[in-house]
């Protein structure tokens, strides 16, 4: 099996990276293993083959593509669907990020143009894999149901597929994000070693995912600007590193700036500058008093799976949210912590100081519960199924005319390849 993502791998993690190591690390008891990843910073983690490859060069994974039996990968662009497309493997896409929702608010603070281009490109790479696809993977069952609309859409729901399957569970599956079967370990002092300003008995709101234009760190900062007048003594920390690029880091700058004109910057509210080890952050969330994330009501919000709350189930940190996501109607109904409206700093505050006020323990039980539900062997279990199968129903795009079915989708394919080519020919 090889497992590909476009995340860097080595000591520091993404979500995309994170899942595509785990699921192979789950899958390691039913197959050979291989994990292809742009290399990132630090030695990479020791229990799956990892092989780099440059994003901007691919060939790396020609012959890997190759070689394997089964390709697990999120959807791809034009040379490396072109490699997948001639591939003997099965191919298993994963589709749990909805990159084509999250183009349109990634982008939103630029040009018509190019909002037009990366949005093209998102649904473009999604509509190449539902053709090429023999499988597939994706996070939640309201996720699942905008994929076979998707592919109902696309004229891929074929009566053979129905009668073969009228479930079509055997060609699309859950497999949610998971956690780890062991409990966190403990490090005391970590965060406060990395932050001295926090008072011993601060009260840390932790936001231990990415700060990315469609999620809102704004109004997060803002509630815990408006918790200050209930609880004085809580102090937000921010532990992923705020987006490299102008154009990724809008509302990471946003909140930044806010957080500057209310005087509560390297006070109460705290960024971190980089991204914090995959193997350290347990640490961070057992010296946490509750975790925040907040996001605006938008389409992407509808169809997300908020990652790195997971982790806070393992961790059994408590968690406040904004509604309108799979995740957050499970904080509420399994009193995993609160919710609150998007947009609305006050009710987001309110919810902070319910959580901290009833504390970890009250919580617990019902974390560890939750945690439990998403352990990687668990929730990989359809994956190592699809991928153990012996027959493999054939690609959902089986039997079309492709060429006359989407002309334009592949000039634009045969545009990007050439390009590239011409690219790696120039001096």
């Amino acid at each position: 099996m090889l497992f590909i993502t476009g995340d860097p791998v080595g000591a520091e993690l993404g979500g995309n990276a994170i899942r595509a190591f785990e699921l192979a690390r789950a899958s390691a008891s039913a197959a050979d293993v291989v994990l292809a990843a742009p290399p990132g910073r630090g030695a990479p983690p020791d229990a799956v083959p990892t092989v780099p490859y440059d994003p901007a060069h691919p060939h790396a994974l020609r012959p890997l593509i190759a070689a394997a039996d089964v390709v697990v990968a999120p959807p791809q662009g034009a040379e490396v669907s072109a490699w997948l497309r001639r591939a003997d493997a099965a191919l298993v896409f994963d589709l749990y990020d909805p990159g084509a929702l999250e183009a349109l608010a990634a982008h939103a603070g630029a040009t018509a143009a190019r909002r037009r281009f990366w949005s093209t490109l998102a649904v473009d790479q999604l509509l190449e894999a539902l053709h090429l696809g023999n499988r597939f993977i994706c996070a939640s069952e309201r996720q699942r149901d905008l994929w076979l609309g998707a592919m109902m859409a696309g004229r891929l729901l074929s009566p053979a597929a129905h009668d073969a399957d009228p479930t079509l569970r055997s060609v699309i599956d859950v497999v949610p994000f998971g956690v780890p079967e062991q409990p966190p370990t403990r490090a005391d002092g970590v965060l406060r070693a990395r932050f001295p300003q926090l008072a011993p008995d601060a009260e840390v709101v932790l936001w231990n995912g990415g700060i990315w234009n469609w999620l809102d760190p704004e109004t997060a900062v803002r509630a815990v600007a408006l918790l200050a007048r209930r609880r004085p003594r809580g102090a937000l920390v921010f532990m992923g590193r705020p987006p490299l690029a102008e154009a990724d880091g809008r509302r990471a700058q946003a909140a930044r700036e806010i957080a500057l004109r209310a005087g509560l910057l390297d006070r109460t509210v705290f960024f971190n500058d980089t991204w914090v080890p995959y193997a350290e952050r347990g640490a961070w969330l057992l010296e946490a008093d509750c975790a925040v994330s907040a996001h605006e009501d938008q389409l992407e919000t509808r169809f997300a799976f908020r990652t790195r709350l997971l982790d806070c189930f393992w961790a059994g940190l408590p968690v406040v949210c904004t509604a309108g996501d799979e995740l957050a109607e499970r904080i509420a109904r399994d009193d995993l912590g609160a919710t609150a409206p998007p947009g609305d700093a006050a009710a987001l505050a309110g919810g902070l100081a319910q959580v901290l006020e009833r504390g970890r323990d009250a919580y617990a039980p019902a974390l560890a519960d939750a945690a439990a539900a998403f352990a990687w062997p668990a929730v990989a279990a359809p994956l190592v199924r699809f991928a153990t199968a012996s027959v493999h129903p054939p690609p959902l795009g089986a039997g079309w005319d492709r060429r006359a079915a989407r002309p334009v989708q592949r000039l634009r394919a045969v545009g990007i390849r050439t390009g590239r080519r011409a690219r790696r020919l120039l001096p």
